[in-house]
Order: structure tokens, then sequence, then C-alpha cells
């Protein structure tokens, strides 16, 4: 089962091109990692996952539902979150617990 699809993502910052053509499948089940040099994309790919920046072209599905635009909230409301490297926001705490924090709805 396809938990993660993205077809044809592309995404800017400005008028600078940082994601062109980004095709993939992740499985329910799978470990995927993104291996790249320093500027390849690999987190401008996550964040435009999770919705900032938006994908200019392309399709982004998670679970069945296209998220290609959605803002980020909604994408998290789904269950989505990331804690990425270097952020020390959170630094005693695990990696489980930075997922948790950053998946919390706030009113």
């Amino acid at each position: 089962m396809t938990l993660l699809s993205l077809q044809g993502v592309t995404a800017y910052y400005g008028a600078i091109q940082a994601l062109r053509g980004v095709d993939l499948e992740v499985n329910q089940g799978e470990i995927v990692t993104l291996i790249g040099a320093n500027g390849a994309g690999k987190s401008t790919l996550m964040m435009t996952i999770c919705g900032s920046p938006r994908a200019r072209d392309g399709r982004i599905v998670l679970d069945g539902t296209d998220i290609t635009g959605r803002p980020t909230h909604e994408i998290m409301h789904m269950g989505l979150a990331q804690a990425p490297e270097g952020r020390r926001i959170f630094a005693r705490m695990s990696v489980h617990e930075n997922l948790l924090m950053g998946a919390q709805v706030v009113k």
C-alpha cells in the first residue's frame, strides 16, 4: 500500500527553482533515506511535502489524499510531522518526543 507518493513535484524559493520534477513512492512499512550533497534539495523536499514551501507543480498524495497546496497545519492534522536536523529547539528530548511536540495542535 502506497503511503506517500510524489509525482513531478517542483518547488521554488522566490525565483530560484529548488526541486525539479521529483517522483517518489513510499510504501507502508518501508524505510527510505534521502542521500545527496549539501544544497541538493533533501531538506527542501521534506519541507515541501509538509507544505512549506508549497509545490508549484506536481502532486503529493499522503495515504490516498492529495495534500498538494494544503496549508502546513492541515497536513499536520493528517499526522505528518518532521524533526529537522540541527534545529535544537528541544535538544534534551528524543526524536519521538520532538515529533509529538511538532504534531501538537495549538488552539
